[in-house]
């Protein structure tokens, strides 16, 4: 009896498991990928989306943004946007950002503090 009670316990403990967010990738939003414009130079795109994941030396003329996030026991989120260059400049591009908003996971810096009353407010 003991022996079945121990079982339903492990059993029930290990359903709570908390499962953690697994984010990946650049958070690049869909307005970023509006203000993107044929002709850009690369250090432009730089600039505005940030440093590619994938930069491959083969295909030096194409940089691939992904984005996912698997959060908790959720199903999968993925954004993937390809830029194509020529001699250095944005020629085309490929794919799509999140929608805009707040980013799925936030450092501690970028977290809203309380604002307090100052001396003399109350």
């Amino acid at each position: 009896m003991r022996f079945i009670a121990v079982l339903l316990i492990a059993f029930t403990a290990a359903a709570c498991v908390h499962r953690i967010d697994i984010q990946q990738g650049n958070y690049v939003t869909q307005d970023l990928v509006d203000r993107l414009k044929v002709g850009m130079t690369k250090a432009e795109v730089k600039g505005l989306l940030g440093t590619p994941l994938l930069s491959d030396a083969f295909h030096a003329d194409r940089w691939d943004y992904y984005f996912s996030n698997v959060a908790g026991r959720r199903s999968k989120e993925e954004a993937k946007l390809s830029v194509f260059f020529k001699e250095e400049k944005v020629v085309s591009f490929a794919g799509g950002g999140r929608p805009a908003g707040e980013s799925p996971a936030r450092s501690p810096s970028e977290t809203p503090r309380p604002q307090l009353p100052g001396p003399g407010k109350q």
